[in-house]
């Protein structure tokens, strides 16, 4: 009989001793399990008489619910005599536990989505697997040009068809997130819905030889506003107080004649040397400025490609390095340092978090 096996199981269980972890392990196969004694009794259950199924089926329960708490005590008992064992563990971490600290590239990072977030701009993400229609063709990059070659971008995967624009492919700049942001923020008829004003920070890559001044993946920062009537001066002035609040008060900036696809004019911004305050030293070899960032006004022909209407809209954009921004602030003189794990590199900026 059912009910005989129940009462059976009933005086059993009550019974249930365990000296450890394992032993408790096992008595929960032997009677939760989808193959222990009470999943047995459920499967029995079907040919029980009609009359008699609601005082089984409460036995069953009843049994059920008892041997669940049994086993949760005696797990309880093993741990807590576990924790009292004074046997030394040669495996464990030591006390007391460090604590760790932020990478030296996210305090850098941060500090400077915390400056342009003063000064008004919003962040902006988007995807590490691109396609070749953002990070290129909309960025004004010719068909032919040499970024979109092998040697310089890690392709995932390439159109059979030939379509340069439908290459799949890991993005070499951030630039891919503004023109996603241009895409989302203007009407139909090439009105912006809001003035866009965006910081996209993120990691790219490029296929370069990993050495002390270079590595295959790197991390950016770039600015992109559009608005009517913005000018270079406008640039000018928010790289001006960036470059205040990121090196200094004393800091000066200069601004060369450059070339980007996807900025008309073109600049790369220095900074005056803070190592040196200008006068020449070994650090910024001897000119007394040091290279930071690119920048320039956004190209019409990109405000087009993302449906913006160049003649009422113009913007600027700007990008840096990150790891060298984070280079110049702690003098660090080899990139694989930032991503090696050496706990010995990541000390030395438990102040700086």
């Amino acid at each position: 009989m059912i009910l005989d096996k129940i009462d059976e199981l009933l005086k059993e269980v009550q019974t249930l001793s365990a000296k450890n972890a394992e032993e408790v392990e096992q008595l929960r196969l032997k009677y939760l399990s989808k193959k222990g004694e009470i999943t047995a009794l459920m499967n029995d259950f079907r040919n029980v008489a009609a009359d008699q199924k609601k005082t089984v089926g409460m036995k069953i329960n009843e049994l059920k619910q008892l041997t669940t708490e049994r086993i949760n005590k005696l797990r309880e008992e093993c741990e807590t005599q576990d924790s009292g064992d004074e046997q030394l563990d040669l495996t464990r971490t030591p006390y007391p536990v460090e604590l760790g600290t932020r990478h030296p590239l996210t305090i850098v990072t941060n500090e400077i989505i915390d400056i342009f977030s003063r000064m008004g701009f919003v962040l902006a993400d988007g995807p590490e697997v691109e396609d070749d229609l953002h990070v290129f063709t909309k960025m004004n990059f010719a068909a032919d040009h040499p970024a979109r070659d092998m040697q310089d971008t890690f392709f995932v995967e390439q159109s059979p068809s030939g379509d340069v624009t439908k290459n799949i492919l890991l993005r070499s700049h951030t630039s891919s997130v503004q023109a996603r942001v241009m895409e989302q923020m203007h009407t139909e008829d090439g009105k912006l819905t809001a003035p866009i004003r965006v910081i996209c920070p993120g990691r790219v890559y490029r296929n370069e030889a990993i050495t002390a001044r270079a590595h295959c993946f790197f991390h950016q920062v770039e600015g992109l506003y559009i608005d009517k009537n913005v000018s270079f001066t406008d640039l000018k002035q928010v790289l001006l107080s960036f470059a205040r609040e990121m090196f200094g008060a004393d800091t000066k900036i200069r601004l060369r004649p450059s070339y980007f696809p996807f900025t008309e004019p073109s600049a790369e911004m220095d900074i005056s040397c803070f190592i040196c305050g200008g006068e020449g030293c070994g650090f910024c070899k001897h000119t007394g400025w040091v290279e930071i960032l690119g920048c320039g006004m956004v190209d019409p022909n990109v405000l087009e490609q993302c449906g913006i209407d160049s003649t009422i809209y113009s913007g600027y954009a700007f990008g840096m390095g990150v790891e060298r921004i984070t280079n110049l602030k702690y003098r660090v003189n080899d990139l694989r340092l930032f991503s090696e794990n050496d706990t010995r590199f990541l000390r030395e900026f438990e102040a700086a978090d």
